[in-house]
């Protein structure tokens, strides 16, 4: 639970969300069991009010920068504000790992 906990850290103290999901979905993929190297993480702030998904998209990227470098395979990324995040039932579900091949 090392990167988990690392992710969890770095967009609490980056973000100040209102509601934060760090799921360590590795299992889904063919890794070792007790792997983290496959997240979703979902964040609600109204820090990314009025930006562009890629922004935000961006925004956790540098935040998580090291993690990605050399811990992380896949991030599947949710950005919302408050009042997009009330509105919506679910977030999507991550896309199948391609295991580095591109097919």
């Amino acid at each position: 639970m090392k990167v988990e906990h690392q992710i969890t850290q770095k967009l609490i103290e980056a973000f100040a969300p209102t509601a934060l999901y760090v799921e360590n979905e590795s299992h889904r993929h063919n890794v070792p069991p007790g792997s983290e190297s496959h997240f979703k993480v979902t964040v609600v702030s109204d820090v990314f009010e009025g930006k562009r998904l890629l922004a935000c998209h961006r925004m956790i990227n540098e935040v998580l920068k090291d993690e990605l470098e050399h811990d992380i395979h896949a991030l599947a990324i949710h950005t919302y504000t408050q009042q997009k995040w009330e509105s919506i039932e679910q977030t999507p579900d991550s896309p199948n790992c391609m295991g580095g091949t591109g097919k």
